[in-house]
C-alpha cells in the first residue's frame, strides 16, 4: 500500500481546473482507481505556498500521514516580485535553494522516495504585473527559469527524481497566464503520470 503526499501550491490544488481538478486530482484519481483504493493520495496544496510557507506545515501535514511517498511541486510563488523595476524576489534564490534541501531534510526522515515537479511557465504579458492581483504581484520566465534550474541542480545532486514540465504548456493551456487551464491540468497529468511509471513509483 503506497500512501503519497502532494505539497504545492495552487497550482497542485487545481485552480482553475473546472473540469478535472487539477493535475493532482487527475493523478489521485488514477492512482487510487488503479489500486482499487488500496493506495491514498492526499493533495496537500495551498494558494500562495512557498518554501518557506511550505517548512512551516511540512511536519505537521506529515505526522498526520503514515506517508511512503512525497511530491514536492514548489517554487513558482518564490519567485514572485512586487515592484516590477526593482525585481525583489519573495524568496531569495539562495534562500529558496536553502529551503528546498531543509525540506529534503526533513522529507528523509518519512521516506526515500522523494520526488520534485519542476515549475511551469507563464504568459509574461499577463504576468508582469498579475492582472489578478490586487497586490502588485509579478512573475517572469526569466527568473521561474533561474529557481528552476536551481531545482533541478539540486535534484541531480541528490540523485532525485525531477519531472520537468517548464517547456510542456504554451499559453493557450494558461486560463490567466499563470494557472493551467482543463487542458494544461490534463498535459501535466500525463507528463507526471507517465514519468512516475517509467521511475516505478506508481503502477
Amino acid at each position: 500500500m503506497s500512501v503519497i503526499c502532494i505539497f504545492g501550491d495552487s497550482i497542485t490544488y487545481g485552480a482553475c481546473d473546472i473540469d478535472g481538478g487539477g493535475w493532482a486530482n487527475r493523478l489521485r484519481r488514477y492512482i487510487e482507481n488503479k489500486s482499487y483504493y488500496e493506495d491514498m493520495v492526499y493533495i496537500l496544496g495551498v494558494d500562495g505556498d512557498t518554501s518557506e510557507s511550505l517548512l512551516e506545515r511540512f511536519n505537521r501535514e506529515c505526522f498526520a500521514r503514515k506517508l511512503n511517498i512525497i511530491i514536492f511541486a514548489i517554487g513558482i510563488n518564490d519567485s514572485l516580485f512586487y515592484n516590477k523595476d526593482i525585481k525583489i524576489n519573495l524568496t531569495p534564490l539562495d534562500t529558496y535553494k536553502k529551503n528546498i534541501n531543509k525540506l529534503l531534510s526533513k522529507a528523509k526522515e518519512y521516506t526515500e522516495k522523494i520526488i520534485f515537479i519542476g515549475l511551469t511557465k507563464v504568459e509574461d504579458l499577463k504576468t508582469n504585473p498579475f492582472l489578478d492581483s490586487s497586490t502588485g504581484k509579478c512573475y517572469q520566465n526569466s527568473l521561474i527559469i533561474r529557481y528552476n534550474e536551481a531545482l533541478e541542480k539540486i535534484c541531480l545532486e541528490k540523485n532525485l527524481l525531477f519531472i520537468k514540465v517548464y517547456d510542456l504548456l504554451d499559453n493557450s493551456d494558461l486560463e490567466d497566464g499563470l494557472h493551467p487551464n482543463a487542458k494544461g491540468h490534463e498535459k501535466m497529468f500525463k507528463k507526471i503520470k507517465d514519468d512516475l511509471i517509467k521511475n516505478k513509483i506508481i503502477l
